[in-house]
């Protein structure tokens, strides 16, 4: 089989619930295009990075199919729908990600541990535990559980809980939570939240181009003023 390079899956997870109506949703729509923007102006990495997003309420929904964003020609749009169902968003992951990373394995790429930004701005509505350990588990030594577990990087605004949302940091060593900031708008913070996102997917795709590989987040100095960012708690 002819290799073709190292990829960078990331994954953009929403949620479309109706609390997410009105300047949110406005501001959550802004997030696809200007990841499209950031990888114009840095078309070298465009080699290296994929990006697919997912909306999910009361069921989950693949709006972005996982691709080199340079050559998609129309970009879709969010609508709200139903309640919050986080076991949604995990089982359609579950599927999506075998599929996506299992693909691009037969295409001849080696794939780097995917990323899933989760956005949610409230508490979910159903028991999703079972489905997120079904996603997120995985022992190197046996084998058991999903190879391609991602890394999970939960970002809660406005009633969002955050006992629920430490929950979703996994795997611990490499994800961070980041939560609104007290006083600070919902729609300020999914902003904040999309520029962590590009920050990321900059980062992490530059580390690639030099030969490098994993995952990076920000530094702390790096997060915006309307977020709170919490990873010392997982050591």
């Amino acid at each position: 089989m002819t290799e073709n390079g190292i990829l960078l899956p990331f994954y953009l997870v929403v949620d479309v619930s109706y609390s997410m109506s009105g300047a949110k949703l406005d501001v959550a729509n802004e997030i696809l295009p200007s990841v499209c923007d950031a990888l114009a102006k840095n078309p070298i990495l465009n080699d290296k990075v994929r990006f697919g997003m997912v909306d999910f309420s009361d069921d989950a929904r693949v709006v972005l199919p996982l691709c080199d964003v340079s050559t998609a020609t129309q970009l879709p749009g969010l609508s709200v729908r139903g309640g919050t169902s986080y076991g949604a968003a995990f089982k359609l992951l579950r599927r999506l990600l075998e599929s996506d990373i299992g693909q691009l394995r037969a295409d001849g790429y080696k794939v780097h541990r995917p990323a899933v930004f989760f956005l949610s701005d409230g508490e979910p509505g159903d028991n999703w535990k079972d489905d997120f350990e079904t996603l997120t588990e995985y022992d190197s030594s046996t084998g058991k559980g999903f190879k391609y577990h991602p890394v999970v990087v939960p970002c809660g605004v406005e009633t969002a809980d955050r006992d629920v949302m430490r929950q979703l940091v996994h795997p611990l060593s490499k994800s961070k939570l980041y939560m609104m900031k007290t006083g600070s708008d919902a729609a300020a913070a999914i902003k904040a939240m999309a520029e962590v996102l590009i920050s990321s997917v900059l980062a992490s795709g530059q580390s690639a181009v030099q030969g490098n590989s994993g995952f990076i987040l920000p530094g702390a100095d790096q997060v915006p003023a309307d977020l709170d960012v919490e990873d010392d708690w997982l050591n």
